[in-house]
Formats: structure tokens, C-alpha cells, sequence
């Protein structure tokens, strides 16, 4: 069974309450149409190839799946190509074109293996990609057009900049604009949506600056998004409770940390005994291998006794989906018994945001866990976008 409560009132008192146990609130760099040198608006979204998809990662509803590659801007500015994937609705397109759902992946891991255009049904990843590809399909089975960015980094070169809020936005609209060179029965009106990882992207694609007669973001789903990373090293480092559980994604913070600035080198923190789990997550592991290779390692074992985490935490802490500024209506989606990202973490998110922006929903899922949230939380996430669709004003958390 699962209910929903959209809660009206009250997430900006909880959030006084959780701040103490949620750490300091950051202020992240805003996903705007630019970072850093910004590349020119004309080069982003620039469809470079096209080629058919017949693998797990091909929607069964769609009538055409096609994986692209394409141009973005990744962090510092600069000039990136990204693959991703593109899956059309059968039946004609209806006036304006299909609407999209610009899809962020979850947390698959670093490594180029790991990225979800790759996916087959017996890929490092599929664990995980088998609950998107499922909640993706139901999306085209309702005449959406579906995109999906691998992200900066991943199946392509350079590292993957994990949870990097600017990058992430950047390769999840730029796939719109590609997608609509590909297809132009695809329409301008676009949501973005995402889980964990992709939920925090969500939310920075929300806050992004829009450009006239370019595609129209229209609103987001941010589903159990991601939060708080910056508290995960020390929580690993003091052999708290739950901290095995998060080594694997740790391993994941520790490389995309360095794909995003340089000089947060992990084999300058971590132990012999841990060296290994960050060459392999570079290379071959994706988050399910990571849990096995991670299984024996003490989580106090980890870091060296010298390592000096704070630039490490402080990059983390510039990352969370705190202080942004939204921009379009936002549905933030969580799953009472989820242990990854917690309720009260997720509360705590939506009372910063309604701060600077009232429209923003939440909804609460009882029984679902972390994965169960993508099938439970289906049809309340179709009823929002088609309010949206309607021009009906979904209620507000703030």
C-alpha cells in the first residue's frame, strides 16, 4: 500500500529543527545557461551522431530508440561531448509536438561502464537502471518523449564529475535541444526529473536561466534527491552507524571529486587498504560491484589518520541543492522508509527552497524505500506534469 501527503504548511519550522542534524547550508553556483567561460549557446545541444538502441536501455513502448551523442558544457565552462539516449512515443505527435521528460539517472557509479546507454541486462549497472528503464517506459507509453543524459564523464572522455549540480543541468537541457535536431516532431516544452544523483540534478535544472525561442522548461520531479554528501566522508571516517552501507557511493564521491577540481587527489586520503576500491571505481566498478569489493573494508579504515577531508567537504558542501533559486514548479518526492536519503533530509531541502520560491510540492510515500520510490510515486509524478500541461496550479509546500 501507498499513500501520498502533499504537506501545505509547516516544512520551514521542521527545517529549524533538522538543520542541526543536516549540517551548515551551503550556497551552491546557480545552473545557469553558462559556467565559468561559458561556451557560446550555439555550440550546446548540437547533435553530432545518431545510431539505433537494441539494448536494455531501448524503451519497449517507444516506436524509435536511438542513442546520440552530443555538445554541452561541463564544469569550469568547458566544451564537452555527451552521449545519452532518445525514445519516441508511438502514434502520431499531437499539436506542438510531444512534450519531453528530460530523465537524470541515479547514482551508477564513474566509471565509463557504468553509464546508462550502455546498459544491458547483464551490465555492472543494471541493478539499478532496471527500476528507471521500467519507470521511463510507463513515461513513452503516455506519449512522452523520453531523454536521458549519461552526464559529463560518463562513456565518454574525461572523469565524471559526480554530483556536480551545474555540469549535471547543463548535459539534461542540452539533450532536449539535441534530441529536438534528431526529431522535430519533438517538441520545446520539456520537464526534467531524476532520481537521487538525478534528483539533485533536477533541482539545478530547475534553477537554470531560460533563453527566449529556446526549448521552455516547464517544471521537475526531484525524487528522493540527493543531499548533504558533504557530511558522508566524516560519517565514514568515524564508523557510525550505516557507514558501511556508504562506502560505495563514497568511492563514487571520492573519483567524481577529482574529475570536477584536480587537486582532490584520493589516493592522497585514502589507506593502502582502500587504494585499490578507488582505482576500480575509476575503471570497471559500478556501485553494486563497489558494495561487494567494499564489503570487508572497516569503514575507520578508509581514510589515512593525516588525511585532511575539509577541501574535500567543503567542494561536497558547494554541491548540495541548498540555496538555489528555482524557477519553474518543482514536485519533490520521497519514500517514508528510504535509509539513503532520509525524510528529514529531504524535508529539510524543500523548506530551504520554498524560502525563495513558493512553488514547490511534496509528497510523501509510505512503505517505499529508495528504488521503490520510482514505481510507487508514478502516477502522483504523471498527475503533476499534466496539471502543469493543463495550466492547474499544483498545491504548494511553503
Amino acid at each position: 500500500m501507498r499513500s501520498v501527503r502533499r504537506r501545505a504548511a509547516g516544512l520551514a519550522t521542521a527545517a529549524v529543527t533538522l538543520a542541526g542534524t543536516a549540517g551548515v547550508v551551503a550556497v551552491p553556483a546557480q545552473a545557469g545557461e553558462h559556467g565559468g567561460q561559458g561556451v557560446p549557446p550555439g555550440h550546446r545541444g548540437r547533435l553530432l551522431h545518431t545510431a539505433p538502441l537494441t539494448n536494455a536501455a531501448a524503451l519497449p513502448s517507444a516506436a524509435v530508440n536511438r542513442k546520440i551523442t552530443y555538445t554541452s558544457e561541463g564544469v569550469g565552462g568547458k566544451r564537452i561531448t555527451v552521449t545519452g539516449t532518445v525514445a519516441i512515443p508511438k502514434g502520431p505527435a499531437p499539436r506542438g509536438g510531444w512534450p519531453v521528460l528530460s530523465w537524470a539517472h541515479g547514482t551508477t557509479g564513474t566509471a565509463d561502464v557504468c553509464a546508462p546507454s550502455a546498459d544491458t541486462p547483464t551490465g555492472p549497472a543494471h541493478d539499478y537502471l532496471a527500476y528507471s528503464e521500467r519507470y521511463l517506459d510507463k513515461w513513452v507509453s503516455h506519449g512522452y518523449a523520453v531523454v536521458q543524459t549519461d552526464y559529463e564523464g560518463l562513456g565518454t572522455l574525461g572523469g565524471h564529475p559526480y554530483m556536480n549540480g551545474v555540469s549535471h543541468a547543463n548535459t539534461v537541457v542540452d539533450i532536449v535541444r539535441a534530441a529536438r535536431d534528431m526529431d522535430r516532431r519533438i517538441g520545446r516544452d520539456w520537464y526534467a526529473a531524476g532520481h537521487s544523483q538525478g534528483g539533485q540534478a533536477a533541482l539545478f535544472s530547475a534553477a537554470q536561466r531560460q533563453t527566449p525561442r529556446d526549448v521552455r522548461l516547464k517544471g521537475s520531479l526531484a525524487l528522493a534527491p540527493g543531499s548533504f554528501i558533504s557530511q558522508t566522508p566524516g560519517y565514514v571516517r568515524a564508523g557510525l552507524p550505516g557507514a558501511q552501507g556508504a562506502l560505495p557511493f563514497l568511492f563514487v564521491m571520492l573519483t567524481g571529486s577529482q574529475a570536477a577540481d584536480p587537486s582532490l587527489v584520493p589516493e592522497d586520503l585514502v589507506t593502502e587498504e582502500a587504494a585499490p576500491l578507488v582505482g576500480a571505481t575509476r575503471t570497471s566498478a559500478c556501485t553494486a560491484q563497489l558494495r561487494e569489493l567494499s564489503a570487508d573494508l572497516p569503514p575507520e579504515k578508509v581514510f589515512r589518520a593525516d588525511a585532511d577531508l575539509t577541501p574535500l567537504e567543503d567542494y561536497l558542501r558547494s554541491q548540495e541543492p541548498l540555496g538555489l533559486n528555482l524557477k519553474v514548479p518543482t514536485f519533490v518526492l520521497q519514500g517514508l522508509t528510504d535509509t539513503q536519503v532520509t525524510p528529514g533530509a529531504t524535508k529539510t531541502v524543500v523548506a530551504d527552497l520554498c524560502t525563495r520560491y513558493g512553488g514547490v510540492t511534496y509528497g510523501e510515500f509510505e512503505g517505499a524505500d529508495h528504488r521503490g520510490l520510482l514505481d510507487v510515486s508514478f502516477e502522483e509524478a504523471l498527475n503533476y506534469v499534466q496539471d502543469l500541461r493543463a495550466g492547474r496550479t499544483p498545491p504548494s509546500a511553503c
